[in-house]
């Protein structure tokens, strides 16, 4: 187990320098300078502002004074904002898209297992049937336009729940539920699936026989096993919930790291694209190497083989 985690550690890495040298890249390959548009047509003063943050030096001197920047965690002043440092940015945005991402989990987990588990044991019923056509929909309409809708009818016609901000629990709910849905219809049909399948195995027959109650023999024998293809897409649902905070962030004005990523793009501010970047990059091989580290300590034949062949 130990040598695996080394290796994965070792690719963790190597991953984590490809993404900063292609975003390095792209972000030396934008046409112009991101002092082109704050007005002034001093030519003095652009170069002064280039050489401050070293634009002025050549490539491959401003790739290593990036490496060494993510190296000691300093990743250095914003453009725009030049009384804020993007590490500043990064802890008080950041926070904030990590509690909406973790409760967009939880809930789209939560939510998909049971629903997937309630559709499997009513299999050809009435409630399976609703439950797919649930999870078709989520599945089917993009977050962005759900979050439009819900605000439009839930916040708008109805006057429910608050539309913006992130003040209150009452806030939190429509941004969740906007960005909760697609996972958990995708959770859902997997755990309907792969629990029908799970359910006509012998040892759950051999339980059955032995007078176990269904509730032991579901929750306690079949969802272990109905649990391991949701580990499996566990890593692809984070990159998609955690990426899409970024939009819906901006739609419910959030004031989390999507606003900052959102305005310097517009702003062509290269260090905080650059930080937010790799920021979150190094957060989402974690969260991976996290997901392949469950999947092991969930299906003991992974550790069984890795032992016999060593």
């Amino acid at each position: 187990m130990l040598r695996y985690i080394l290796k994965r550690l070792l690719i963790m890495i190597a991953t984590l320098w490809i993404i900063i040298t292609v975003t390095f890249v792209l972000m030396i390959s934008i046409p112009g300078s991101p002092f082109n548009s704050e007005g002034s047509s001093n030519a003095t003063v652009q170069a002064n502002l280039e050489k401050h943050y070293h634009l002025d030096e050549p490539y491959h001197i401003q790739y290593l004074l990036y490496l060494k920047s993510i190296v000691t965690l300093d990743l250095g002043p914003s453009i725009k904002q030049p009384d804020q440092t993007v590490n500043d940015l990064l802890g008080r945005g950041f926070p904030i898209s990590f509690e909406l991402g973790i409760l967009t989990i939880v809930v789209a987990v939560l939510s998909g297992i049971t629903l997937g588990i309630i559709a499997a044991l009513r299999h050809n019923g009435i409630i399976d049937y609703l439950a797919m056509a649930l999870a078709v929909l989520g599945i089917s309409i993009p977050n962005f336009i759900l979050a439009t809708l819900l605000i439009q009818k839930v916040a708008v016609d109805w006057n429910l729940l608050p539309v913006a901000t992130w003040s209150s629990p009452a806030h939190m709910i429509l941004p969740i539920l906007a960005l909760a849905t697609g996972p958990m219809a995708i959770i859902a049909r997997l755990t309907r699936s792969t629990m029908l399948e799970v359910l006509t195995q012998d040892y759950i027959k051999m339980a059955r026989a032995k007078g176990l109650s269904p509730w032991k023999i579901t929750i306690k024998h079949a969802l272990r096993n109905a649990l391991m293809p949701i580990v499996t897409i566990m890593g692809t649902l984070l990159a998609g919930i955690l990426t899409g905070t970024f939009v819906i962030e901006k739609i419910f004005a959030i004031p989390g790291m999507g606003k900052y990523f959102v305005e310097s793009i517009n702003q062509r501010d290269y260090p905080v694209i650059m930080g937010t970047t790799v920021f979150y990059s190094a957060f989402l091989i974690f969260m991976l190497f996290l997901v392949d580290i469950a999947y092991g300590i969930l299906d003991p034949r992974i550790k069984v083989h890795k032992r016999g062949g060593e």
